[in-house]
C-alpha cells in the first residue's frame, strides 16, 4: 500500500494536465507526409528527378498532395518567406496609402528595389517591389507600415498558425537568414494556396513587369520568376536564394481550368527546368493517382460566444434583492470549490513526500 498515494497523485496530475506531455501527433496533411524519402502512390511513375532536398506537388483545387519528398523537413526559406509576408499584410494595409521608408529599410542588405527615404511610394508599389524583384528593402518598409518589425513578425507567425503552417517560423519579413527561422515545402504550398484565394496577391505575383516610382519619374522592374516568361499557364508566386538556404521556390500554374502547386527547398543549382518537369508531372497525373496527403484548410474562425443576460445588480437600494437562500448557496458552492482545490494541493504534496520517503527506504 505504500506506493498507492504516488500512483493516485500521478493519475490526478495526468487528468488535470490533459494527458502525457509527449503524445505523438500525426503530421499535418496525413501520415505519409511524415516520411523523409520519395512519397508517391504504388504503381505510379515517379516524378522527374530533382536535386531539391524537399518538394511537394499538389492540386490547388482539391488540396490533394500528389507526390512529395520530405515535405515537412524544416529548412531556411530565403525569399519564399515573402509570400507569407504578402499573405499577412495585404488584407491589413490600404494599398493606396503613401509610405516614407526609414533609413533602416532603405539600407536593408541583399536584393533591393532601390528605395529612397521619401514619401513617393504607395503600399501597392512596395508589394510589387517585394514580389517581383524580391526587394528586401520593400519588405522592411511594409513591416514598418504595419506598425513595426515586432508587430509584423507576430502577425506573420499568427497567420502561419491560422493556415496550419506549423513548420514555419518567421524571424524576418524578407527571408534573410536568421537563427530559428524555418519553413517546409508543405508549408510553402499551404501559403501559396491561401495566397491564390486573394485577388491582389494573385495579381502581384502574375506581373511580369511594372513601373516603379523614382524621385524623378519611374523605372521598370521585372519579375525574377523565370517560369512566368516561359512556362505555359504560369501564375507565379516566389523564388528565393541565400548561401545558407540555397535555392527555394514555390509556384503555381493553371491549365485547362486546373491549378498545380509545386514547392521545392534546398536546391544547390539551377532549378527552373526541374520545377517545370514537376509541374508537367502534376498536370499529367492530377485526378488519376491516389493522393499521398492533403493540403489542409485554414483553421476556421472561432464562433462568437453566446451573450449571457446581465447579472442582477444587488444593492441595498435594490427593490428586488436576491433571496438570502440563493446568496447562501452561491457562497457555499464557492467554499466547496476552495476546499476542493486545497484538498487536491494537500494530496499532491503528501503524495510527493510519500514517494521520496519510499525511495529513500528502498534497499540498496
Amino acid at each position: 500500500m505504500k506506493h498507492v498515494a504516488p500512483v493516485v497523485v500521478l493519475l490526478a496530475a495526468t487528468v488535470f494536465l490533459g494527458g502525457p506531455a509527449h503524445a505523438e501527433t500525426e503530421p499535418v496533411g496525413g501520415t505519409h507526409l511524415g516520411e523523409r524519402g520519395l512519397i508517391v502512390s504504388q504503381g505510379v511513375k515517379a516524378p522527374p528527378k530533382t536535386a531539391a532536398r524537399s518538394y511537394v506537388i499538389a492540386d490547388a483545387d482539391t488540396g490533394e498532395v500528389l507526390a512529395a519528398k520530405d515535405p515537412h523537413g524544416r529548412f531556411l526559406p530565403a525569399s519564399t518567406l515573402k509570400a507569407l509576408t504578402a499573405l499577412t499584410l495585404i488584407p491589413k494595409l490600404d494599398k493606396d496609402r503613401k509610405v516614407r521608408p526609414s533609413n533602416r529599410a532603405v539600407n536593408e542588405e541583399g536584393s533591393a528595389v532601390g528605395l529612397v527615404s521619401k514619401p513617393i511610394y504607395t503600399v501597392e508599389d512596395l508589394f510589387k517591389a517585394m514580389l517581383l524583384v524580391s526587394g528586401n528593402d520593400a519588405a522592411m518598409a511594409l513591416a514598418e507600415a504595419n506598425g513595426g518589425l515586432a508587430k509584423t513578425l507576430q502577425d506573420m507567425n499568427s497567420e502561419a498558425k491560422r493556415i496550419q503552417a506549423f513548420d514555419t517560423v518567421a524571424k524576418t519579413p524578407n527571408g534573410l537568414d536568421k537563427p530559428g527561422q524555418s519553413s517546409s515545402a508543405y508549408d510553402l504550398a499551404l501559403i501559396a494556396r491561401a495566397g491564390l484565394a486573394n485577388h491582389d496577391f494573385q495579381r502581384y505575383i502574375s506581373m511580369k513587369t511594372d513601373k516603379f516610382p523614382a524621385p524623378k519619374g519611374y523605372y521598370e522592374i521585372g519579375n525574377h520568376n523565370k517560369l512566368l516568361w516561359r512556362y505555359k499557364g504560369m501564375i507565379g508566386v516566389k523564388n528565393g536564394w541565400t548561401s545558407k538556404a540555397l535555392g527555394s521556390f514555390v509556384g503555381a500554374a493553371r491549365r485547362n481550368g486546373h491549378t498545380i502547386i509545386v514547392s521545392i527547398m534546398r536546391h544547390d543549382g539551377y532549378f527552373w527546368d526541374e520545377v517545370a518537369g514537376l509541374l508537367d508531372w502534376g498536370f499529367a497525373n492530377r485526378g488519376k493517382v491516389a493522393p499521398v496527403g492533403r493540403l489542409v484548410d485554414p483553421v476556421p474562425d472561432a464562433a462568437p460566444l453566446p451573450t449571457l443576460p446581465a447579472a442582477p445588480n444587488v444593492s441595498r437600494t435594490s427593490p428586488n434583492p436576491l433571496p438570502t437562500a440563493t446568496l447562501g448557496a452561491e457562497r457555499g458552492s464557492q467554499t466547496v470549490l476552495h476546499v476542493s482545490i486545497a484538498l487536491l494541493g494537500t494530496v499532491l504534496i503528501g503524495g510527493t513526500i510519500w514517494l521520496v520517503y519510499g525511495l529513500r527506504r528502498r534497499p540498496r
